[in-house]
């Protein structure tokens, strides 16, 4: 949060304080970027906070084979659901379908790696 951090330090503070009393024609401008710069922040951080919560649950789609990684399907269906059901930010059609994609690409590729782990053709 480097830039939150600069925004709400003193000194930036104290300019804002100097265009409020100059009645800046900046000040409006300034309030717009300064709302975007924390709404961003705080999504950076509820995304984080779930998707987080979302890694705990692929570990068995990168280390075990697809039968063992059939078992932790519905737990990684319900930590998406949370997410979709509680994140302000992150429930969203697109970014729940990006999700998904991911979270079966990632399955897709395990099985490959599984059919040709012995012998690179399948036929």
């Amino acid at each position: 949060n480097g830039i939150l951090d600069q925004i709400k330090a003193p000194g930036c503070q104290k300019v804002i304080a100097i265009l409020v009393q100059a009645k800046s024609r900046f000040l409006a401008e300034w309030r717009q970027k300064d709302a975007r710069i924390t709404e961003s922040a705080n999504e950076s951080k509820e995304n984080v906070k779930y998707l987080n919560a979302l890694d705990r649950c692929c570990g068995p789609l990168y280390k075990e084979n697809p039968v063992a990684m059939m078992e932790s399907v519905p737990n990684l269906m319900g930590v998406a659901g949370m997410i979709h059901s509680i994140s302000p930010y992150y429930n969203t059609s697109e970014r729940m379908t990006a999700l998904c994609v991911k979270i079966t690409n990632q399955m897709i590729t395990a099985c490959k790696e599984y059919v040709y782990e012995k012998d690179n053709r399948l036929w």
